[in-house]
């Protein structure tokens, strides 16, 4: 059993000791694949499992070998056939085990030569028809894989007289996009050939409000006329509708304001005019004799 930890209660000062995951089941982990599961031969690809946080040891296994990894990612540096398989990873918490994760099915592509993909009748389809992809190879394989880039799921189905058919039905825009397929044999499903050259397949007649944004209008291809113009101006934004009434009023406020200030300038002119006036200097008056003082008698 694990070693207990001790949590100290301040208030009580006093230490109680608590076990690690002593009641219910421990959580099930994650596997996954990086980049992808689906790995050609000779590239790289990393096996990674989640657990919680606190984990003991990890346990990472290839089912139907002998070869695991007690850490909690498995690194191959060229993919094998010898790699290609179900995977699968646990962990342990002191004596405790937890679920195994789901399986994970590393495959192994280009072992074989690539199929063909076609589209039935053609990779044009109307919104609302139906169409069938179908995947065809030369060699004896029973199972077929669809893939659609962008998604993380294949569509899987077995095959007869060497191929596989993959109808859709009603397709709507969704279904737009780029396709391939792989085969493979059920003998060895981890061993899948080279992915088919891509398929894209087009839906038309889609609405034009669903293939292209409100938000970017279409360019006009001819010059609108005036009339078009005025209407536009007309329809515009309140900004827009109000710049031509604001025209009128700016140009009576300009007349008022000119006015104003030629009324200004002229009692300026007056009030300078009439203080030169009052500054001219005065002119003086004659000092006359004084009348001689008469003579005694």
């Amino acid at each position: 059993m694990a070693a207990p930890r001790c949590v100290l209660f301040c208030l009580g000062l006093c230490l109680v000791p608590v076990t690690r995951g002593q009641h219910g089941p421990l959580p099930r982990p994650s596997l996954q694949a990086q980049p992808s599961a689906l790995v050609p031969l000779d590239t790289p690809v990393t096996l990674r499992c989640r657990g919680p946080l606190e984990v003991d040891l990890y346990r990472l296994e290839q089912l139907g070998t002998e070869e695991y990894s007690n850490q909690d990612a498995l690194i191959i540096p060229a993919m094998s056939r010898a790699s290609a398989g179900r995977y699968r990873c646990s962990y342990q918490n002191g004596s405790r085990w937890s679920p195994p994760s789901e399986h994970l099915e590393l495959v192994a592509t280009g072992v074989f030569a690539k199929p063909l993909l076609t589209a039935i009748p053609g990779p044009a389809v109307s919104l609302g028809e139906d169409v069938t992809l179908q995947c065809r190879t030369q060699y004896g394989f029973d199972h077929f894989a669809l893939y659609k880039e962008g998604q993380a799921r294949l569509q899987r189905r077995p095959g007869k007289w060497y191929q596989a058919n993959f109808p859709i039905v009603t397709v709507t825009a969704a279904h737009s996009g780029t396709y391939r397929c792989y085969s493979f044999s059920s003998a060895s499903p981890h061993l899948w050939s080279a992915p088919s050259d891509p398929l894209e397949l087009t839906v038309t007649g889609i609405p034009v409000a669903t293939r292209q944004s409100p938000a970017e209008p279409p360019p006009s291809t001819t010059e609108p006329s005036r009339n078009s113009t005025d209407r536009l101006e007309g329809a515009g934004s309140p900004a827009d509708r109000a710049r031509p009434s604001y025209a009128p009023g700016n140009l009576v406020r300009l007349g008022l304001g000119a006015l104003l200030l030629l009324l200004l300038a002229a009692l300026l002119a007056e009030d300078w005019h009439s203080r030169r006036q009052a500054r001219r200097p005065r002119v003086r008056a004659l000092l006359r004799p004084l009348p001689p003082l008469p003579r005694a008698s």
